[in-house]
């Protein structure tokens, strides 16, 4: 067995290595390289579960970062147990052959009750006063503490929202090397989402994301030099490529316009009420799967999404089977984006009667995946200033919610999840070790085969 290390570097594509990113631009030009053909959609759980079993989604189940729960008329999304991945995963395979196969997973999604020796994943504990405290779950249960009490709490808030930062994936780094020198798995998956942030934010705007590849850049550079001192084989690889879009689409509001969406009013505001609902849209970036209570309503929801402006491709019937997507939790239609779009959630007509969890970092209670909660308004110069106090006023035990976010899809300029044209934003796999492969590209069900050939060959 050959020790291995799968650093995942959200968002990297061959555009964007070059002069910002030396460390990675080296290993690169020194090792060997290939461009992976996105899955449909192209969205952090679909992917990474598609690179762990080798199988499509229309097999392992996981169609989105999130999907409609028939049996319960909900909307979830970034569910964490590892039960919903519906095929084996590389580990199991290997630990059935090789008994004493060790692995490691540092972030990557649906970690929870997985078959690893040694987990990390974000859990932030939930109060009863409603406060949310930044926490991690672990596998052993020792683990978390280990790390916290060696590295400082887990920085939540620099993971996703407004304040995020390097810090996180730092934090993610840092801990995987804690994990390696006192248990030396055979087997490391690192998650590091630091590019994901300014690149939906601002796009491919290199004046801006240049400080991002630099600091993405050291975080590698640190993890390849420690594993290829300790004669590792080294893989880095992505999930997707983060591309430019200029116009958001409200699907669920033409859907709403057409009377097939009910909404329960609420002290005054709006929820959508999915299981009242003939047909409703779960956002998911560039991809949209819409569900619709009656099967006789498919077609004509098909058309009506048909006309929109910003949508390419309506994906029904024997199309979900074409695009390996044909699986229970999929919805009726799939609606894909053109490459100058993405899909909001929104349902409501009115900001004034939009949820409250509208206008705050809420991943769990949205129907749908919400990029601007990493955006404050621009235009409100005081917004620090109001953090500030509704933190004051939390300290002091008074209730308060941090309402801070903007209902302006506007904001975001860059998205991903569709099945990108040009192979520079492909997602990449980049190795030390010599594959011995002559192909350019190879599909994401081949990535969970080539690390196995990582360790055993």
């Amino acid at each position: 067995m050959k020790k291995t290390v799968v650093i995942n570097v959200v968002g990297l594509t061959k555009r964007l290595i070059g002069e910002h990113t030396p460390f990675i631009e080296s290993f690169l030009e020194k090792g060997e390289a290939l461009y992976i053909e996105p899955v449909l959609p192209g969205v952090t759980c679909t992917v990474q579960s598609t690179y762990v079993t080798g199988k499509w989604p229309a097999e392992h189940g996981i169609v989105g970062n999130g999907w409609y729960f028939k049996d319960e008329c909900e909307v979830k999304f970034w569910r964490q147990s590892n039960k919903l991945v519906q095929q084996p995963k590389l580990w199991d395979d290997l630990k059935e052959k090789y008994p004493d196969f060790t692995c490691a997973n540092h972030f990557w999604w649906y970690n929870m009750y997985s078959n690893v020796d040694f987990s990390i994943t974000p859990r932030p504990n939930y109060l009863a006063d409603g406060r949310k405290i930044p926490d991690v779950y672990s596998y052993p249960p020792q683990l978390r503490d280990d790390m916290q009490k060696a590295l400082g709490t887990f920085p939540l808030f620099e993971f996703w929202g407004p304040k995020t930062t390097i810090n996180s994936s730092k934090w993610i780094a840092d801990a995987a090397l804690l994990t390696d020198k006192k248990h030396n798995p055979d087997l490391t998956l690192i998650y590091l989402p630091h590019l994901d942030y300014n690149l939906q934010r601002y796009g491919l705007d290199f004046e801006i994301i240049s400080q991002d590849l630099q600091e993405i850049d050291t975080v590698v550079e640190q993890l390849v030099k420690h594993y290829e001192a300790l004669n590792a084989r080294v893989i880095l690889l992505s999930e997707y490529g983060i591309t430019n879009v200029n116009r958001p689409v409200h699907l669920n509001r033409v859907l709403r316009r057409e009377g097939m969406i009910v909404v329960r009013e609420e002290r005054g505001l709006e929820l959508l009420d999915a299981g009242e609902s003939d047909a409703f849209a779960v956002a998911d970036h560039q991809i949209a799967h819409v569900y619709c209570k009656d099967s006789k309503d498919i077609a004509r929801v098909a058309q009506i999404i048909k006309s929109v402006e910003g949508v390419e491709k309506v994906l029904y019937g024997d199309d979900l089977k074409t695009h390996h997507i044909n699986h229970e939790r999929c919805g009726d239609i799939v609606v894909i984006a053109d490459k100058d779009s993405w899909f909001t959630y929104y349902f409501w007509l009115d900001d004034s009667k939009a949820p409250d969890y509208a206008r705050m970092v809420d991943i769990h209670k949205k129907p749908g995946y919400d990029p601007v909660e990493m955006m404050t308004d621009p235009k409100d110069k005081l917004v620090m200033a109001k953090v500030v106090g509704k933190l004051l006023k939390k300290k002091m035990g008074f209730r308060t919610v941090m309402d801070i976010i903007p209902i302006d899809a506007t904001l975001i300029k860059g998205s991903h999840g569709r099945l990108t044209e040009d192979i520079e934003d492909f997602p990449i796999f980049i190795s030390n070790h010599v594959m011995g492969d002559n192909h350019q590209k190879i599909t994401a069900i081949q990535v969970r085969d080539l690390i196995e050939d990582h360790l055993l060959n």
